[in-house]
């Protein structure tokens, strides 16, 4: 796969660069500008070596139609902003424009095609309308590693019909995703959180071969607690979930791979309530499990302090309450703190994990944070992703 950094000349050449700027806007405003700032480096690095931007992206779900409230405008004006640099917003037609009238004086350095997903030739993976795309271009960039799970046109086909290149960030994502599935320093850990155990279960399965702990939280670990024989109250769990726990088991058994659930935990009446600290046995019929407890919380610590590289995917708790926060507050700390004497090797992927590590003001404190999503799980299952596999 060739790299964007490692071209010879792209003074003035015209490129097409896939990004995800697929951000969460309320009122006109956007909400969390993450996405926004994993971008920069690659558009500073081309507007350095004096490129033509032509940048593709989407927002939301728009279904192939045209929707103003899904518009890339606020993304343009806020990376306007930030790079003191004008951005035109191009909302004709795609299959009208040309090459050579897109770069006239008034526009600079760096123009926006409106929401690509307004076309559903985007998502239909369409060759024609990839054709049309490329024709606008010297070269195409994908740096949109959190898009590159799907097979659509902007993604994996224009890429039959350019010089195509990985960009900065998607290399630096595939790099960080490689320490913690092929290049590993041991021991390592995981830990894994979310609701459902059975969309996570692929990604258990193929990293227990690799991985020393399985550290298994939030609502997936009550499958394993009621498996085991244990009142979780009112508390989510998945039915039919029997077979997956023992499945998990069964393979840590056989590569030695130890996995570890909550031993107490934190619960509540309601979402809205109070903590209250409960063994195991001492869960009654009207509780949920919000969080993991104290005994828990150190034994995780234990873990992390004994690991030299660390994955967390998924919160260990219901932290939107602050009283069912601590437990993923304290898995963040222990962790920044073997970061801090350079000790441990940390990826953090997942929209809520970023949420939660945002909050406490400590996305930089990890040596990768991933925006990706389902890319970043299906790395992890050990799938192949289209948009990769494109450049390849």
């Amino acid at each position: 796969m060739k790299n964007i950094k490692d071209h010879e000349n792209l003074d003035q050449k015209k490129v097409l660069l896939r990004l995800d700027l697929n951000v969460p806007i309320k009122n006109g405003t956007i909400t969390d500008q993450t996405r926004i700032d994993k971008i920069l480096p690659i558009i500073n690095f081309l507007l350095s070596k004096k490129s033509k931007i032509i940048v593709i992206s989407h927002i939301g779900r728009p279904k192939g139609k045209k929707n103003s409230n899904l518009s890339l405008k606020p993304i343009c004006e806020n990376l306007e902003k930030k790079i003191s640099k004008k951005i035109t917003l191009i909302s004709d037609d795609v299959y009208k424009l040309k090459k050579d009238d897109l770069f006239r004086a008034k526009n600079g350095q760096i123009i926006f095609l409106e929401n690509i997903r307004f076309y559903k030739e985007e998502e239909n993976n369409d060759a024609l309308f990839a054709k049309q795309l490329a024709s606008l271009a010297d070269l195409f960039v994908n740096d949109a590693f959190s898009c590159s799970h799907r097979a659509h046109a902007s993604i994996t086909k224009v890429a039959e019909f350019l010089p195509s290149f990985a960009g900065l960030q998607l290399e630096a994502e595939l790099s960080a995703l490689k320490k913690v599935t092929t290049e590993i320093k041991k021991p390592i850990t995981c830990i894994i959180g979310g609701s459902k155990i059975s969309t996570k279960i692929g990604i258990i399965k193929n990293l227990i071969p690799k991985f020393d702990n399985i550290i298994i939280v939030g609502g997936m670990a009550n499958n394993i607690l009621y498996h085991k024989g244990n009142q979780i109250g009112k508390s989510i769990k998945e039915e039919n979930s029997k077979k997956i726990v023992q499945e998990i088991f069964k393979l840590s058994k056989q590569h030695f791979c130890s996995i570890a659930f909550p031993k107490d935990v934190l619960v509540g009446k309601n979402l809205q309530d109070k903590s209250k600290v409960k063994e195991i046995n001492e869960i009654d019929a009207e509780d949920l499990i919000l969080d993991i407890g104290p005994k828990t919380i150190s034994e995780i610590k234990k873990i992390i302090e004994k690991s030299a590289t660390v994955l967390w995917n998924g919160p260990a708790g219901y932290f939107e309450n602050p009283n069912f926060a601590n437990g993923s507050f304290e898995i963040a700390k222990a962790i920044v703190k073997k970061n801090k004497s350079n000790s441990i090797y940390s990826v953090v992927g997942g929209g809520d994990t970023i949420a939660l590590i945002n909050e406490i003001n400590v996305i930089n404190d990890f040596n990768f944070v991933s925006t990706a999503g389902g890319a970043f799980l299906e790395f992890l299952e050990g799938k192949d992703l289209p948009g990769i596999k494109a450049l390849n």
